[in-house]
């Protein structure tokens, strides 16, 4: 590799995305340097069936450290799925390790879409089960003989929960010292994961240091977060999927608010530290106008993950549909009879909604529209006539058939 090259490839995986190295920046950049083949691993604990859009964050950074030779461990985290990492309210509902091996089946082959799981270097699939589950009780006695109640309390959704008078629960504390665990079984020479991790991953380096007497660097990447400090992620429930379609990526994506485009740029796309700058900078002309720079953004994100032509697609749709003020193309078909109809019953039964309660509060907020005509009281009845078209909210529409 030209010197050049690998000094860029060197400073953007230091940097894009960075928000800590430990034990510093000048240790990583000296081993990265140095030559020496690393092993580095990130962990996903599979509680839901899909990754989403904030793990786009790390698997771009394992893809920095395999382009530039090094190992990298793609790591499920099937036990510790079965406890999930604590939540700071309340504790999560325990997950069985058929519900979690069945969540997790899909996910070699989303994140193929970043990494190379086969050719020169290939990324190795581990799942967590292969140490873990053997671990005998006396095992685990000598495993926690390396922590103190101290150190654990000192992870502050711990804190919040004892404060807040929630239960805090035995279990719970076994979870950062199985992740800590994670990294004397595979080895490693470093970890990655989000800043939300830092605890858990700097209680594995205080557990490299001492059971391999070794040296473990932790870099924690930013988390893809909206104004008020929700994460995009599976627990806030506000998480675009890698299950999502073009379309339904595109119409998020453009509903984030503005300030957050610099940083969707940063964290979830190939763009270089120079082009990000120059991102934000066109963010503060208004010359600019934002949501065409949030457009070019949904387009990189949805032809990184699917392709040019579906992000052309997805946008044309989304143009056709709030530019132009136009219906989809494509719209569920819902076949009704030709009489009149209670419209929430309508909208429950055809599960365009979860349930009656959330088809009556859209209606009462001014979100339901049949034929473009606003329907605000949800008591009187409706008799839509042959394709009509029910919109729901900003992005739901149906064509109400009578068959």
């Amino acid at each position: 590799m030209n010197p050049k090259n690998q000094a860029n490839q060197i400073k953007e995986l230091l940097e894009k995305g960075v928000e800590s190295i430990y034990p510093d920046k000048s240790y990583l950049e000296k081993l990265l340097a140095s030559g020496k083949k690393l092993t580095v691993y990130q962990g996903f604990d599979p509680t839901a069936d899909t990754l989403h859009i904030g793990n786009f964050v790390g698997l771009i950074k394992l893809k920095q450290f395999q382009d530039l030779g090094h190992r990298v461990i793609f790591l499920i985290g099937d036990y510790t799925a079965m406890i999930g990492d604590p939540d700071k309210r309340i504790v999560r509902k325990q997950l069985t390790y058929e519900q979690v091996i069945k969540n997790c089946k899909n996910y070699q082959a989303q994140a193929s879409k970043i990494l190379n799981f086969s050719g020169k270097n290939p990324v190795q699939l581990k799942y967590n089960s292969e140490w873990l589950s053997k671990l005998t009780f006396k095992d685990t006695l000598e495993l926690l003989t390396n922590f103190t109640v101290q150190r654990i309390l000192e992870r502050d959704l711990f804190e919040q929960r004892i404060k807040s008078g929630n239960p805090l629960y035995l279990h719970e504390f076994m979870y950062p010292v199985m992740q800590a665990y994670d990294s004397v079984a595979m080895n490693v020479d470093g970890e990655i994961g989000g800043n939300d991790q830092t605890f858990n991953m700097l209680a594995g380096r205080d557990l490299m240091a001492k059971m391999k007497n070794k040296e473990k660097f932790v870099l924690t990447i930013k988390l893809l977060e909206d104004p008020s400090g929700k994460k995009m992620g599976k627990t806030e429930g506000n998480m675009i999927t890698l299950n999502d379609s073009p379309k339904n990526m595109f119409g998020k994506i453009m509903s984030w608010p503005d300030t957050m485009i610099a940083l969707g740029f940063e964290l979830c796309t190939n763009y270089s530290l120079d082009k990000i700058e120059e991102i934000k900078k066109k963010l503060q002309d208004t010359k600019h106008n934002p949501r065409d720079l949030k457009a070019k953004l949904a387009k990189e994100i949805i032809t990184f993950y699917h392709s040019k032509a579906e992000a052309d697609k997805a946008e044309q749709e989304f143009n056709r549909i709030f530019r132009d003020k136009d219906t989809p193309t494509n719209m569920e078909k819902v076949f009704i009879m030709n009489i009149e109809y209670d419209l929430p019953e309508l909208m429950a039964s055809a599960q365009l909604v979860p349930s009656k309660s959330e088809a009556k509060r859209l209606i009462e907020q001014g979100g339901v529209t049949l034929n473009d005509k606003k329907i605000t009281d949800w008591k009187k009845k409706v008799k839509p006539a042959d394709n009509t078209v029910l919109k729901i909210g900003k992005r739901k529409f149906a064509r109400l058939i009578i068959k």
